[in-house]
């Protein structure tokens, strides 16, 4: 990924729970309610770059579009508005605001244009390359880049990266990585509870997001060879966890994943 994008413990994370307890007297999830306004941007609910007739592309702007209507409505009960990302689809390679990319990056948020970047291939590799098939696991993948884009409108990614930035380390910088994107993996948890209730999802689609999110687990991505002081996404468990965690309960504020020890 580039440089400033978001994918998909330690003195870090103490000095950013200090910093956002500080400033609000609440947990992070709280920024919902003063928030900073977010900059003017596009509204879309088709992806850019999307194929003329192609029925994945089509498939990815039933499920954006039902992402911007349950935040939407959940934004809506904390007196904010909430403001719709676009979604980039593309080919090979992309060039955002966060700089260039290609297919092998697979999905990234970039914040500074508020857009979800993904290549449509990525989709085949989630079947082929790791095993994870079916529709809800297609859509966990985009409403866990979504999840990045609330966490944007939250403030959170600001605050995560001043506590890298402030962490003194690159393990503590990769371990608030790990709670950025185990919320993601909450909050589109979130998205399907309220999906499953509108009975949008069929039977063993739950199954096939918790797959999806356990497939690309750091630990099985690299297969043990590295340190976990490494990782940047969690664990095939920590990333399933996380994702039924949101999926069971529906609630943005079960997603504080900064304050806990055994995320």
């Amino acid at each position: 990924m580039g440089m400033g994008t978001i994918g998909g413990g330690g003195i870090g994370m103490l000095l950013l729970v200090l910093t956002v307890s500080c400033l609000t007297g609440t947990n992070p999830l709280a920024l919902l309610q003063m928030a900073e306004q977010a900059a003017p941007q596009q509204t879309q609910s088709v992806p850019t770059g999307a194929p003329t007739n192609d029925p994945q592309a089509e498939f990815i702007s039933v499920v954006l579009g039902d992402t911007e209507e349950t935040w939407t409505r959940v934004f809506s009960s904390a007196g904010r508005q909430y403001r719709e990302p676009v979604l980039v689809l593309f080919e090979d390679a992309v060039r955002s605001a966060c700089g260039s990319a290609s297919s092998t990056s697979g999905p990234f948020y970039c914040p500074a244009d508020q857009k979800i970047y993904l290549d449509l291939s990525f989709f085949r590799e989630l079947d082929q390359r790791f095993g994870a098939p079916g529709d809800f696991a297609q859509a966990y993948v985009v409403a866990h880049e979504v999840g990045h884009h609330v966490q944007n409108l939250l403030g959170i990614n600001r605050q995560v990266q001043e506590g890298q930035q402030g962490s003194g380390s690159r393990a503590g910088a990769n371990a608030l990585s790990v709670q950025l994107e185990l919320q993601a993996d909450c909050l589109a948890g979130v998205w399907g509870y309220h999906a499953n209730k509108k009975q949008l999802l069929d039977p063993g689609d739950i199954d096939e997001g918790i797959s999806a999110a356990a497939a690309i687990g750091d630990d099985r991505l690299t297969k043990g060879r590295v340190s976990p002081d490494s990782f940047t996404h969690g664990t095939s468990a920590q990333r399933a966890k996380w994702l039924r965690q949101g999926l069971q309960t529906g609630d943005i504020n079960s997603c504080d994943t900064f304050r806990t020890t055994t995320y």
